[in-house]
């Protein structure tokens, strides 16, 4: 009797049904892992039709796969009807929108039908088999997952896993100028004014949290605290700092600039971030002794850069002098019992990666820092050439150099962009090219741990190429896609900019 019990169970199947328009369709419920709401998703620029992008589910960074581009049926459902999302392991693990899921069902062998010719396949579908439900109203199609994504994504084998790894700094190294006597500067406004930190004394710059927890008795130029990841942050008011008087309203554009002073990490409050670029030492000059005797917000300031000719004055200020020696001196006592923990734990900080991260539309994407010359305003004028290659917006000189500008909205297929006010140009340099890039704003400068960067989707050879990693910030929500500075063009793009800037040369 047993046996005859365990030969009915060997006969019998169970799937997963699901609905994609008025089609009814099957999945082998060994294969589903899971079922869930359709999550937001981070999209990968110039990837197949079908991949509506890249979601994080608790923790976990997946592709989100639309069913209905790899079908090859209309309009894919990024803004159709699509609910549900079927996390299945069909040889690469993956979410598949689609627009309901009906039931789990359990189909005796004998009932799934497995000639092709009496499937009824259409154009676009793959099928290993097709069963009638239940009460026998409808056919359930069983899709072949496996075959339907090697078709629509050419799978890769990761050419090294250390790619996301130690390789994204060493190449940026190698991509910048090298022996250049300069300094990184990262410059934010205060009071209307432009302030600068030296790049070294950033650790990352964030958004202004509308949550902050209000510390009792706290200094008055203490703000508050904010949680950053696994440790509170004291926040400190850069106008109080400078002997400015506060901001008369917030206008959402505030930053943190993340530093570390007197051994204590702390935020220093900025109404906005400006830019990040090289300053020449020679153009560096120390405080004059009358102003850095001084004990107002002067005192502050280390040195001052003459940027554009001595157009534009920076104040470069020293970290260290920020605060009073007393009111650091407490802050840093709060973090030493963290630290010493930490000791005793054995943990090691580990070795980091620095990305400056930069807006297109929703989505955010990194580029790693020392791969990054400087970040500015879009030059009002920007030069259109004849017979330039079609995603040239055009050239701009950048203090005597003819520079290149890529509209990275048009080289990833997007539409304009509506608001042009906080666009911005990114610099970036590679082994080949210098070239600017306008994106729609620099959201911060993040630095994560090497381990924090997750490949990418193996799932066409161009991603592969373009996007060196994901950095998935479950905390707050945030998937960055972090861009090979090399890979921006394709090879084909890259020999015709290489011949647009000889002549560009020969013609200069």
């Amino acid at each position: 009797m047993r046996e005859r019990h365990a030969a009915v169970e060997a006969a019998t199947r169970r799937f997963l049904t699901f609905r994609l328009d008025e089609a009814l369709y099957a999945l082998p419920s060994e294969h589903v892992l899971e079922v869930i709401h359709v999550p937001s998703v981070a999209r990968v620029p110039l990837s197949p039709r079908a991949l509506l992008g890249v979601a994080n589910l608790r923790g976990t960074v997946l592709p989100l796969v639309d069913l209905r581009g790899l079908l090859g049926t209309r309009q894919t459902s990024a803004a159709g009807a699509a609910t549900r999302a079927i996390v299945l392991d069909a040889g690469a693990r993956v979410a598949l929108a689609v627009d309901s899921v009906d039931s789990l069902v359990a189909i005796d062998e004998d009932r799934i039908e497995t000639r092709e010719s009496e499937l009824g396949a259409r154009d676009g579908e793959h099928l290993r088999g097709a069963f009638r439900s239940v009460r026998g109203e409808e056919v359930a199609k069983i899709l072949d997952m496996e075959r339907l994504l090697s078709g629509a994504f050419t799978q890769q084998t990761r050419r090294q896993q250390s790619r996301s790894g130690a390789r994204a700094t060493d190449e940026g190294r190698r991509a910048a100028p090298a022996g250049a006597a300069s300094t990184m500067l990262v410059t934010f406004e205060v009071a209307e004014q432009e302030f600068a930190l030296e790049l070294d004394a950033v650790q990352e710059i964030l958004p202004a949290p509308t949550d902050i927890t209000v510390v009792p008795r706290a200094e008055t130029l203490v703000l508050g605290v904010t949680a950053l990841r696994d440790r509170l942050l004291p926040l400190l008011s850069l106008r109080g700092l400078l002997g400015f008087p506060p901001a008369p309203a917030s206008d959402g554009r505030e930053k943190v600039v993340v530093t570390n002073i007197g051994g204590a990490q702390v935020g220093l409050v900025a109404d906005r971030a400006r830019t990040i670029l090289p300053a020449a030492l020679s153009s560096i000059d120390s405080l004059p002794p009358a102003l850095a005797a001084r004990t107002g917000g002067e005192s502050r300031v280390k040195a001052i850069y003459r940027g554009d000719g001595g157009r534009r004055l920076v104040s470069i200020l020293s970290p260290q002098q920020l605060y009073r020696e007393d009111v650091m001196r407490r802050l840093s006592e709060s973090t030493q019992r963290e630290e010493t923990r930490e000791r005793v734990a054995g943990s090691a900080r580990q070795a980091e990666q620095i990305f400056l991260v930069f807006r297109l539309g929703p989505d955010e994407f990194g580029l790693p820092i020392e791969a990054v010359d400087e970040v500015g305003e879009v030059p009002a004028k920007i030069a259109r050439l004849p017979k330039t290659p079609k995603f040239l917006e055009g050239v701009v000189n950048l203090r005597g150099e003819v520079l290149p500008v890529v509209d990275q909205r048009r080289r990833f297929d997007m539409p304009a962009a509506d608001e042009l006010e906080r666009r911005r140009l990114v610099v970036v340099r590679t082994d080949r090219h210098r070239a600017g890039l306008i994106v729609d704003g620099v959201s911060d400068v993040l630095r994560v741990p090497n381990d924090s960067v997750e490949p990418p989707p193996q799932l066409t050879e161009q991603i592969a190429r373009l996007v060196r990693g994901v950095v998935n910030l479950d905390e707050s929500e945030r998937i960055v896609l972090v861009l090979d500075p090399s890979e921006l063009l394709t090879p084909a793009e890259q020999e015709r900019l290489d011949a647009f800037q000889k002549a560009a040369r020969e013609n200069a």
